[in-house]
């Protein structure tokens, strides 16, 4: 029987331009050159401890000729996101029929800091697992494992949707039923499939 659902959040929940394109366009930065820095200052900051996250960015945009605070720059990046109402609603409805939502998310303290002022993630979600506070960074298969042990659950109790495929067949590892999320209609679908109301 599901008893639990855990979401990836960005790409689920959140849905953001990408951030290498923006780039390109509004700072002439390529993107393969983009790329690989995202990437390498991602694998620092999403880890506890990592410290401000600006600091791992400054000597980046120092090199690309770009001139914004801190400030300025978390706003660029975040405020271009924008919520799923759909899933709000969606995740809101599973609660209320007595399935636990989780979400799961790599991701580093000041987008996390960022997300917490969402008034959503309080109603629709029972508990954020962020890779910062927890330690543990997909697809480590310690980070669904946390989730089942401070919940007591079992892994054939949960549904995991993620669009990344490394993450799923991390989960699909431990045996939770897991899945590709491509819309925000076919994810109800599955759930209705797995879960009786």
């Amino acid at each position: 029987m599901i008893k639990a659902i855990i979401f990836d959040l960005n790409g689920i929940f959140i849905q953001s331009p990408k951030l290498s394109e923006r780039f390109e366009k509004d700072f002439n930065v390529p993107i393969p050159e983009f790329l690989p820095k995202l990437s390498e200052i991602m694998d620092k900051v999403r880890q506890p401890n990592a410290g401000g996250s600006f600091q791992y960015w400054k000597p980046a945009l120092e090199k690309w000729n770009i001139t914004l605070s801190e400030q300025e720059f978390w706003d660029y990046w975040f405020k271009a996101e924008t919520v799923s109402e759909k899933m709000v609603e969606f995740a809101k409805e599973l609660r209320a029929k007595g399935i636990k939502v989780f979400i799961l998310s790599n991701n580093f303290k000041e987008r996390a800091e960022y997300y917490g002022h969402y008034p959503w993630i309080y109603e629709a979600v029972d508990k954020v697992y962020f890779s910062w506070q927890s330690g543990f960074v997909k697809p480590d298969p310690q980070a669904w494992l946390q989730i089942l042990s401070e919940n007591s659950l079992k892994p054939e109790e949960f549904l995991y949707f993620d669009d990344q495929e490394k993450n799923l067949k991390a989960a699909q590892s431990i045996g939770i039923k897991s899945f590709m999320f491509t819309t925000e209609k076919s994810l109800q679908e599955t759930v209705n499939e797995h879960i009786p109301f």
